[in-house]
């Protein structure tokens, strides 16, 4: 039977994302969607890029377009963004193409990845986003600061969203899931000492890994 599988921020830990897609053992008729921020602060962001162009063709992804990956394609319009991106933890993005890589060193194929990554997705129960949601407002006419920038740190929404679906985010980092019912967030800081974790919607399993992709055991 197919599974929707959602997976939280990878922040360039490719050895987390390679051992959790292990754990998960992927179908062809899975449908993975990763939340966002899969470049930046881990050292191989690169890797990360990579794993992700490849997945498409072992299932359905469909890959959310996170801050960190909207900055690394903003990189590209001038020096002053250029330098905003490196001072949100870029640096360590750019170093994973090589010790004085450039953005002309970054594959076409690897921005044309970032582009192609959707603000949102929906199926038929949940709600898929990289940071937050404003609840009486649909999906398609909230702003991109709210939908990949607002904390739930700043706003926790108190509700469910209009759509009556439950919202699965990222972009947060917390010790564990956090489950109010209505809301899921599945970023527990892998690149931080935390884990990389995956949730499938209709079981509820959840798979976790630490950053070298060794797979947490009940305790």
């Amino acid at each position: 039977m197919s599974r929707t599988i959602a997976i939280g921020d990878i922040h360039g830990c490719r050895a987390a994302l390679v051992g959790l897609l292990e754990a998960i053992s992927v179908a062809a008729d899975d449908t993975l969607v990763p939340l966002g921020d899969y470049v930046d602060r881990g050292p191989d962001s690169k890797g990360v890029l990579e794993q992700l162009i490849a997945l498409q063709d072992a299932c359905r992804l469909i890959p959310i377009l996170g801050n960190h990956d909207q900055l690394m394609l903003e990189a590209r319009e001038g020096p002053e963004a250029f330098s905003n991106w490196l001072d949100s933890k870029g640096r360590s993005t750019l170093e994973s193409y090589g010790a004085a890589a450039d953005l002309a060193d970054v594959p076409d194929a690897h921005f044309a990845f970032l582009e192609h990554c959707l603000a949102y997705w929906q199926s038929a129960t949940h709600l898929f986003l990289h940071a937050n949601y404003d609840p009486p407002r649909p999906l398609e006419e909230t702003d991109p600061q709210t939908l990949r920038w607002l904390s739930l740190r700043d706003y926790l929404p108190p509700e469910r969203h209009c759509s009556g679906k439950t919202a699965v985010v990222g972009h947060t980092p917390q010790d564990d899931v956090l489950d109010r019912g209505y809301l899921l967030g599945l970023d527990t800081g892998v690149c931080k000492g935390g884990w990389l974790t995956a949730w499938e919607v209709r079981s509820g399993e959840i798979w976790q890994v630490d950053a070298e992709g060794r797979l947490r055991t009940p305790s």
